[in-house]
């Protein structure tokens, strides 16, 4: 998917200029898509190019003049046929996993220390979207909120913020006391290939078998 069915749908929420589209990736899209200003302007003009949102000149006393940006009626055909696109499925690349795959042949104090970092990131997202979730219902309950709100897909995906996080901090809590454990009883074996490794040993022609 590209950065633009992203900003078409951040502006269902209704007309934005770039610098307010800019904060609501921050703060709730950011979760699921990632932009930078500079893309997210570099889009913009493309999108106001094809045709899929508009632009107009807000005069502003004593401040730069802004531009604000609104879906086109092309806009939100495209937006709406591209929900009936199957999705790509998710690829997950991520450091802190390869360094924990490779924890037993490294410095496990090290990362230890990174999985208690992201477990911070994890609280602090999770607080933030706290926070959000009650601008979100204003009051209400969720049953309350799912019946009356104009749009549901915000909540939707501030839901799965939240639970990707919250899986963050499980799975965090656990690795670490694996490791404590394993430090508490002295288990290190960085020369021991492992079963994959002990069964190439054996299969392979000869060698050895002690």
């Amino acid at each position: 998917m590209s950065l633009k069915y992203a900003v078409l749908a951040a502006l269902l929420e209704g007309e934005a200029s770039g610098y307010d589209l800019a904060k609501v990736f921050d703060v709730s899209v950011a979760d699921f898509w990632s932009s930078t200003p500079q893309q997210l302007y570099r889009e913009l003009e493309r999108l106001a190019e094809s045709g899929l949102i508009e632009a107009r000149v807000v005069e502003q006393r004593r401040r730069p003049n802004k531009r604000v940006f609104t879906l086109t009626e092309a806009g939100r055909a495209s937006l709406g046929a591209f929900t009936a696109e199957p999705p790509r499925p998710t690829a997950i690349r991520d450091e802190l996993l390869v360094m924990t795959q490779a924890v037993d042949a490294g410095d496990q104090e090290a990362v230890r220390a990174s999985v208690e970092e992201r477990m911070e990131w994890a609280r602090a997202k999770l607080a933030r979207y706290e926070r959000l979730r009650e601008r979100m219902l204003d009051g209400r309950d969720e049953e309350t909120f799912v019946a009356e709100a104009g749009r549901i897909g915000p909540y939707l995906t501030l839901m799965r913020g939240r639970s990707f996080e919250q899986e963050n901090l499980r799975w965090g809590e656990k690795a670490l006391e694996i490791l404590e454990r394993r430090a508490a009883s002295g288990a290190r074996t960085p020369a021991d290939p492992g079963p994959a490794g002990r069964h190439a040993d054996a299969a392979a022609p000869g060698r050895p078998r002690g």
